[in-house]
Order: C-alpha cells, then sequence, then structure tokens
C-alpha cells in the first residue's frame, strides 16, 4: 500500500540508530509494524492465561514428544 505521512525526525533518526540492518524509512517502518503486530499478538495470548479449559485428560507433555 503506498500512503504519504509524516513522521518526527527525532523519532525516526533513534529508530535507525536502534536498527543494526535497516537503511530506509520503508524498510524502518516495516519491521516496527511487524515488531508492533507481534507484540500485540503476544500481549493477546498473555490475557488468555487462565481463561482456557481444556479437555478432561489432555495431555500437553505427551503432545510435545508425539513430533
Amino acid at each position: 500500500m503506498r500512503t504519504n505521512i509524516v513522521l518526527d525526525d527525532n523519532l525516526v533518526d533513534e529508530a535507525f540508530r536502534l536498527a543494526d540492518d535497516i537503511r530506509t524509512k520503508r524498510e524502518l517502518l516495516d519491521a516496527a509494524l511487524r515488531e508492533f503486530v507481534n507484540v500485540r499478538k503476544a500481549r493477546n495470548l498473555k490475557e488468555l492465561k487462565g481463561k482456557i479449559a481444556f479437555a478432561e485428560g489432555y495431555d500437553h507433555k505427551a503432545m510435545r514428544s508425539a513430533g
């Protein structure tokens, strides 16, 4: 998707300093969006803790060794 946006120059400069292998703003934004999505997905998984009821007899350890 092509778009034009105004970015905070100081924030972009700091992000470039923290990103060793990123050379363009496009790469920087792509990496930032990917990280944002991954963090949100992980947070959503953490919110499920204690809310999932597993089937009686479910053995997660047996599932690990089956693969």
